[in-house]
């Protein structure tokens, strides 16, 4: 197992999004329903997979393509210090002073060693100052924990294992 690390910045506007943000239904639309409907069901099935938009379960990230990945670590210490090391660089614009504290910080890297531990995935969200919003996640993978079948993203990656196509 290993950890891949994601990071998102955007407007809020553009992060609530929602529809861009889960997997479009499994059917689509029935026949006759309104062409609205159908050109977003179309819409989000596309989009999904690609835009870097993070999804509202965190294990989807591993569908997204593999230029998302800011990181990959066999350690969750070594994970877990990275989304330190990133809510530290963004905590002076977080909108929340609270946040921003080092024991608080502190606290949200200690646990996510333990989540990462036991095959967790970690996911941190904040507003930041001039409406927007920061995403960071961690995510366990080969395999990840509640979405097995899913195939590691960086297959070209030695540590990530071979394509899901090979049998294990």
């Amino acid at each position: 197992m290993h950890h891949h690390g994601y990071l998102w910045t955007g407007p809020k506007q553009r992060f609530d999004d929602e529809a861009l943000r889960r997997p479009p239904p499994p059917h689509p639309p029935p026949d006759g329903s309104k062409p609205e409907l159908i050109q977003r069901h179309r819409e989000v099935k596309a989009e999904f997979p690609v835009v870097d938009l993070p999804p509202l379960e965190t294990a989807y990230w591993l569908i997204k393509p593999e230029g998302l990945i800011r990181g990959t670590w066999e350690e969750p210490k070594e994970a877990a210090d990275w989304l330190g090391e990133r809510l530290v660089e963004y905590a002076p614009r977080f909108d929340s002073g609270g946040g921003r504290e080092g024991a608080r910080l502190a606290m949200l890297v200690g646990s996510a060693v333990e989540r990462l531990g036991w095959g967790g995935d970690v996911s941190h969200g904040c507003y930041l100052k001039r409406p927007s919003f920061l995403s960071v996640a961690l995510v366990c993978c080969s395999p990840n924990r509640s979405l097995p079948e899913l195939p590691c993203p960086a297959r070209g990656v030695s540590r990530c294992g071979p394509p899901a196509a090979t049998p294990r």
